[in-house]
């Protein structure tokens, strides 16, 4: 049995209360000089030799005597611990049991707390946990353990076992006091009983499960790259959500460095090896205000030396784990002066680098770098598989991104190439028209609008959308565009040409099916036609919002019309709508972008379209960017295409017509009739042609054609001749033979006019032929749009 040398007691406030014979002997203090006191006044300060439960005790004469402590909880009456049995020896006296060396040098956490929680046990590992040794803390509140602990919740845990007198489980976090990242250990708490069954002491035990809780912190950083990173269609954006999940938790600063192809939306270049890679800087982050760590600015390039960690990441296509000490890590951090410099002034070190390659469908987009230098714990290998996985995340959503810029760039340049760029000269109408794509993810809508001159100084309006975007929109919208120019040619009224566009629509709809049901192909279109002599406006439409107009006295109304179906549903008819404008009338043609958006329905959106176009303007340019100002957000869900005519009217002099007899005779009265016109114009010049063109035309009316005959001289931007008769019958070109008596007429008038051709009408057929007229002698109208 072990000898004992002295015996104290000493109360819950640490205050010696009972003072043995064999303390006296052992110390020289006599019980009157102790009792009463603080027992840390006997104590000697930093003393301990490092033993376990060995303290310096100071002798009465001044001398330190190093005694092997124990400490023994006292029951008072069944209310708890109420002092310490105190007990000392010299060291070696007290030889430990084989159930004490099994407490001390279990590898688990092992401690003991009485039930005001302070500490009366625990062993060497608890003392690693907290930092301290039993002669520090024994007797003192765990709070004064090692910061960076949350004793709070041990407390919490240890005054509910005390007042359940039931066991406990939690998972307690920290910093240990080597440092480094969080810990975790799961802890066991359990109550100690005496023989009554009272509760007098808690017991703890502490298993660190870090490895478990970084695991579990490894897969909420992916949960969240996954619901973060890729949010847009947008490279920059990507990179930026990349650096933003990854700092500070897993960095201290990282960055996302993209070749130049990815973000200008070009084809990838064909690198096999990286002498000197130059990147574009697309995003970086750290935890430090200031980023000390980045050497490059957002937007700028660096270059890259073969042997740093972002070229030997692109040229192995495999992470880069490297750090301080590293030849080839040291060589390029001290060739870059600026990035050490700023280093130093921020007091950071950086001294474990990860270069990660962003590597997509088996395409290098750039390279993601992440560092630590704040945070003391390396990079290890289940590092670099989260880096990796993070990284081909991210480079999957920048490849996506880069995929559907390219994309978008070469459905807008199509689209672009094929709306008009430069709207063909009449004088019908003033118009001026916007386009604008998509701002949202949706991409290159079919939106199209057009102006296409047509006979008799008339001019035709056309706005059109094709469901859906992309490129195949875009390119059904310049086939759909090219078949209304060619129905408008034959000068169709707007119904039959809406008619005729939906069976086209139809029958491409079944080309794309390949022949088996019938793939879903839809658009809409308005087709509309003005004269400027008698200031009508007819118009069709399929599937398409109705346009506005503007009255000259500031009125603003939707124009009444039956809208027809969509394009492609086939089989339905189309009604065309007439109404008569007044000169200066404003029309305003779009499509449904502009009305309709996610936070608007239509009918809001054709009352803010009306206050719009109500606005007083100095010209129609401003007209249509205050319209897509008051109308559309700054990223617009759909495409836009708005299209402004203000009307003109040809004056009763600029238009004269002549009802002629179906008789032969009367072809010289024509002639005569013109030539007078001419010369009442000024255009001496132009009577022998159209001498010509007249007798050719009203010739063939009588002859071939159904009264009633009408000749009309038209004078605008060209001198316009037209034939009217009943017939519905029309003229073709021909070549006549030598020995022929006829045919030659309409190939004179081909030969010597500008242009010519024939229109139905819902009375027969009209026979046109169009002059130019020299430089300042066309009608007061004869100017081109303002676009």
């Amino acid at each position: 049995m072990a000898h004992v040398d002295a015996v104290a007691i000493v109360d819950h406030r640490g205050v010696v209360t009972g003072w043995g014979d064999g303390a006296r002997e052992l110390t020289g203090y006599a019980a009157e000089e102790v009792v009463g006191r603080d027992a840390r006044e006997l104590l000697a300060e930093n003393s301990s030799d490092g033993s376990a439960g060995v303290m310096g005790v100071r002798h009465k004469d001044g001398h330190i005597l190093q005694l092997a402590l124990r400490f023994s909880p006292l029951r008072d009456g069944g209310r708890g611990t109420s002092a310490f049995l105190v007990t000392a020896s010299a060291p070696g006296l007290l030889e430990p049991s084989v159930a004490e060396q099994t407490f001390q040098q279990a590898s688990v956490a092992l401690s003991a707390f009485d039930t005001e929680g302070r500490i009366l046990r625990f062993n060497d590992a608890a003392g690693r946990e907290v930092g301290g040794t039993e002669d520090k803390l024994v007797g003192h509140d765990i709070t004064e353990g090692a910061p960076g602990i949350d004793y709070e919740l041990y407390l919490h845990h240890q005054a509910e076992v005390v007042r359940t007198g039931a066991p406990v489980h939690f998972e307690g976090y920290g910093t240990p006091p080597s440092g480094g990242r969080e810990h975790a250990w799961n802890v066991e708490m359990w109550p100690i009983r005496d023989a009554s069954g009272e509760v007098v002491a808690v017991g703890t035990a502490s298993f660190d499960s870090s490895e478990q809780h970084w695991a579990r912190q490894r897969l909420v950083l992916l949960n969240e790259a996954a619901q973060t990173i890729g949010t847009t269609l947008d490279v920059v954006r990507t990179a930026e959500e990349l650096v933003g999940v990854v700092v500070p938790r897993f960095a201290d600063f990282a960055s996302v460095d993209l070749f130049d192809w990815v973000l200008s939306a070009r084809e990838p270049d064909q690198v096999t090896e990286y002498l000197a890679v130059v990147l574009h800087r697309a995003a970086h982050r750290s935890g430090t205000p200031g980023t000390p760590e980045a050497v490059v600015a957002l937007g700028d390039t660096d270059t890259y030396p073969p042997y740093s960690p972002p070229a030997r990441a692109l040229t192995g296509e495999l992470p880069v784990l490297t750090g301080a000490g590293d030849p080839d890590f040291d060589r390029w951090i001290a060739g870059h002066d600026a990035r050490r410099a700023r280093l130093r002034e921020h007091g950071a070190a950086v001294h474990s680098l990860l270069a990660v390659p962003l590597r997509a469908r088996g395409t290098t987009l750039g390279v993601a770098v992440l560092v630590r230098a704040l945070c003391p714990d390396p990079y290890t290998a289940d590092d670099v598989a989260l880096a990796e996985e993070l990284a081909s995340r991210a480079a999957v959503c920048v490849d996506n991104a880069r995929r559907y810029a390219r994309e978008r760039a070469t459905a807008l340049t199509l689209q672009r190439s094929l709306l008009p760029r430069r709207l063909p000269g009449q004088a019908a109408v003033e118009v001026a028209h916007r386009y604008l794509p998509a701002g949202s993810g949706a991409g290159v809508g079919g939106d199209w609008f057009d102006v296409i001159p047509l006979s008799g100084g008339r001019v035709a309006l056309v706005v059109g959308d094709v469901v859906g975007h992309g490129l195949h929109s875009s390119a059904t919208m310049g086939r759909l565009r090219t078949a209304v120019r060619t129905l408008a040619d034959v000068d169709l009224p707007p119904d039959e040409l809406i008619t005729h566009l939906d069976d086209l629509v139809v029958h491409l709809a079944t080309e794309t099916s390949g022949g088996e049901d019938i793939a879903e192909l839809c658009a809409t279109c308005l087709y509309a036609v003005y004269d400027p002599v008698s200031r009508s406006l007819s118009l069709a439409a399929a599937g398409h919002p109705p346009p506005a107009v503007r009255r000259p006295d500031g009125t603003v109304e939707l124009v009444a019309m039956s809208t027809g179906p969509p394009l492609g549903i086939g089989g339905l008819p189309f009604e065309a709508t007439e109404l008569k404008l007044d000169e200066g009338s404003l029309i305003a043609l779009y499509t449904d972008g502009l009305i309709e958006d996610r936070d608007r329905d239509a009918d809001q959106g054709t009352a803010e379209l009306r206050r719009a176009l109500r606005a007083p303007s100095h010209s129609l340019e401003a007209t249509c960017d205050a319209v897509l100002q008051s109308l559309l957000p700054e990223k617009p869900s759909d495409d836009v295409a708005l299209l402004l005519a203000r009307t003109r009217a040809l004056g009763v002099d600029q238009a004269v017509t002549w009802d002629l007899p179906p008789d032969p005779a009367h072809v010289s009265v024509a002639r005569q009739n013109a030539t007078e016109q001419l010369e009442r114009w000024g255009l001496d010049d132009a009577v022998f042609v159209t001498e010509l063109i007249v007798s050719e035309l009203v010739t063939n009316a009588i002859r071939y054609g159904e009264p009633p005959i009408r000749l009309r001289l038209i004078r605008d931007r060209a001198l316009i001749c037209e034939v009217s008769d009943a017939s519905s019958t029309s003229p073709h070109l021909r070549r006549a033979h030598i020995y022929d008596e006829g045919g030659r007429g309409l190939m004179l008038v081909a030969q010597l006019t500008e242009r010519w051709g024939s229109r139905q009408t819902s009375e027969g057929k009209t026979i046109w032929a169009e002059q130019p007229l020299p430089p300042g002698l066309g009608g007061p109208n004869g100017r081109g749009p303002s676009v």
